[in-house]
């Protein structure tokens, strides 16, 4: 299993903030985007956003990052800040 965290504006938009998933999450950051893209139009919209960050378990990684199981992945929009 891993756990899918969604922050912020995400959250919101979703109606979700946590899912747990197993093997169908695949094993990459890519597969589990595409996975979440089917699920419904506003979750195409965040997964396929160009700004879209994830992080693997509090680490910003690239979208062909592998995921393992007990990993935590979390997607959320840029952070700006002053």
């Amino acid at each position: 299993m891993i756990k899918v965290l969604f922050f912020a504006r995400y959250r919101e938009q979703l109606g979700c903030s946590e899912l747990q998933l197993g093997e169908e999450a695949g094993n990459t950051v890519s597969s589990l985007r595409q996975l979440l893209s089917d699920k419904g139009e506003n979750w195409a919209e965040v997964m396929r956003h160009p700004t879209t960050l994830v992080a693997i378990n509090q680490t910003v990684v690239s979208d062909d990052a592998s995921i393992a199981a007990g990993d935590e992945v979390a997607f959320f929009p840029p952070v700006t800040g002053g």
